[in-house]
């Protein structure tokens, strides 16, 4: 007999993340699959370079540190495991798992899932009609003079379903969606047809809630003041149902919080539109439910679901050539002069020889009679890029050091010069599904299976939620920060940021839904402001999320920004005054 719910447990939301996280839940034994998420899109170029270096490598090394201390356990326990650690070599990590298991005397049943990495592939694919234009520029891949260092599809959850029915105890796959870790399991244990939209969808919305480990319980939210103690924060537990439902929780006496805040931030984090798309459902964000229903227990209900697209998304990581940077910190009367000759005479050092690209920022830091040395510092911050690495390197930092020591009065570095980074260039796409195969291996025994392929438009729901509306303009106004009012959360989808904001109920949404408009937002961002914004409707979050789309460049790598992930922007947008009504704080 079926249970009435799975419990899957995430144990890993980056390749870094706390190792000790795989121990803490199995000890407690009361679940039935853990799941860990290893990969961030530039991780997989990070594993290339490594597998390039030594071809049995390209995984994520932490995940045998991890199974070293709960393999045996999770076999006497019955628990299954599903991670993405393989990265670019998932055959490679099995094998090396199959090794740890003989050491520690155990025999679980292993399989791989392969079929992501398109890397070696580019051109043949090119010639089969594949032109691989970038999602956000008017741009083709190999009309791109950077080289593709790796290039992965995000796969469906179909593989771990046939992994999990031929008896797998540890499935490990490569580049797949992030959401497919918690869909696999739980369409394998419900028996779940390929066509249940709702149903897969409830179960993508658990994933995309809990793959982030801690941030579903409480780490990057805005009222950190509900949580209470960020010491050993409790990994999320998705408890799911058969009709796609689930129950988000964590283990007790462990740090964080599971409420209605810190999961609306996790939902509107790192998405675009309402209509969330995944391989094998496309996930109607606009259309669930979130209720607190006990303690560290909220119930996420109502979930649709429909057909996803023919097209599966492509992370290509290029080659972009090298980047270097230097921070003057500048102090004493006149900075902006200072700050205008320092610049001219940078680019004079240089004597004709020019970068591919070269940017300054200047950050007006200083205070006007400081009370402290650090207070009376203004910040210029120079980049350069170049395919050159001499050039990025060696020649930027002397013609920096000869410049600085032979200028204006009151300027240091605020860090010694450096060697040059390789600059990656991130570069999403998308393919065609009738090219994308899984190859599945387990007990050496093969098969391939094909992705989910529709030919259908991607459909947008009517959620009927109406907020209450008020007229402002009879009601008494205070100015104070935007953050009295409403959370926020903001990440990066390669070169996009997003920033989900959110409401305490239906009138501080009304609020808001009039307020923060795109044109609102760049006035309030100002640096935001030559870029194109969409920005989407949740009003069952009671709230608004902003993409901006080319915000970071071309991805962390390449970004020039402090911020190269977008994870302040948020907090960022919160510290600015407005005026609100004030009657919304006695809600």
């Amino acid at each position: 007999m079926k249970k009435k719910f799975i419990r899957i447990a995430n144990i890993s939301g980056f390749y870094g993340d706390r190792l000790s996280a795989a121990k803490e839940m199995v000890e407690v034994g009361n679940i039935d699959f853990i799941t860990g998420d290893y990969l961030a899109e530039l991780t997989m170029a990070i594993l290339y370079k490594s597998k390039i270096k030594n071809p049995k490598t390209g995984y994520a090394v932490t995940f045998l540190k991890q199974m070293n201390d709960v393999m045996a356990e999770c076999l006497n326990k019955k628990i299954r495991i599903v991670a993405n650690a393989g990265g670019m070599n998932p055959k490679s990590l099995a094998k090396e798992i199959s090794k740890l298991a003989k050491k520690l005397k155990i025999n679980p049943k292993i399989a791989s899932i392969e079929g992501d990495d398109l890397t070696d592939k580019i051109d043949e694919l090119n010639s089969k009609g594949e032109n691989f234009k970038h999602l956000d520029k008017p741009v083709k891949l190999l009309e791109n003079k950077y080289r593709p260092l790796s290039a992965n599809v995000y796969l469906g959850c179909w593989g771990i379903v046939e992994a999990l029915k031929d008896g797998a105890d540890i499935v490990i796959t490569g580049r797949i969606a992030d959401t497919s870790l918690t869909m696999g399991p739980a369409a394998y244990h419900f028996e779940w047809k390929k066509n249940d939209w709702n149903k897969l969808s409830g179960a993508a919305i658990a994933g995309h809630i809990i793959e982030c480990s801690g941030q579903a319980t409480g780490g990057n939210y805005s009222n950190f003041e509900e949580i209470p103690s960020f010491k050993n924060i409790g990994f999320p537990i998705a408890e799911i149902f058969n009709n796609g439902e689930s129950i988000i929780t964590k283990n007790e006496n462990t740090g964080g919080i599971v409420n209605v805040g810190t999961i609306t931030s996790q939902l509107l984090y790192e998405i675009d539109s309402p209509e969330y798309i995944t391989p094998d459902v496309i996930s109607h964000f606009n259309s669930i439910n979130i209720k607190q229903i006990s303690k560290n227990q909220v119930k996420v209900s109502n979930p649709l679901g429909s057909p996803p697209t023919k097209y599966s998304k492509v992370t290509i990581n290029c080659n972009g050539g090298y980047k270097n940077s230097m921070t003057f910190l500048i102090v004493g009367l006149d900075i902006i002069k200072k700050t205008e000759i320092l610049k001219e005479c940078i680019i004079d050092s240089f004597n004709g020889i020019e970068f591919n690209k070269i940017c300054f920022q200047f950050f007006p830091t200083h205070k006007e009679n400081p009370n402290s040395n650090e207070e009376a510092m203004a910040r210029l911050h120079v980049t350069v890029s170049d395919p050159d690495i001499e050039k990025a390197g060696k020649f930027f930092n002397s013609k920096i050091v000869e410049t600085a020591l032979t200028n204006v009065p009151g300027i240091c570095w605020a860090h010694p010069p450096s060697k040059a980074k390789e600059k990656i260039i991130h570069f999403p796409t998308l393919i065609n599904k009738k090219f994308v195969k899984q190859k599945i291996t387990i007990d050496k025994k093969i098969k391939y299976i094909n992705e989910i392929l529709h030919d259908t438009e991607i459909k947008k729901i009517n959620t009927g939620i109406i907020p209450k509306d008020f007229n402002v303009n009879k009601i008494k106004h205070k100015e104070g920060f935007f953050g009295d009012l409403f959370s926020a959360r903001s990440g990066d989808k390669g070169g996009n940021a997003n920033i989900g904001v959110w409401g305490k109920n239906i009138h501080s949404y009304s609020f808001l839904k009039k307020f923060l408009s795109v044109k609102k937002l760049k006035e309030l961002l100002p640096e935001t402001s030559q870029y194109k914004i969409d920005r989407h409707e949740f009003p069952n979050l009671l709230g608004l999320n902003f993409y901006i789309i080319g915000f970071l460049g071309d991805g962390i790598s390449a970004s020039i920004k402090f911020d190269g992930q977008a994870k302040t922007l948020g907090e960022y947008l919160r510290s600015k005054k407005i005026l609100y009504p004030e009657i919304l704080l006695k809600d």
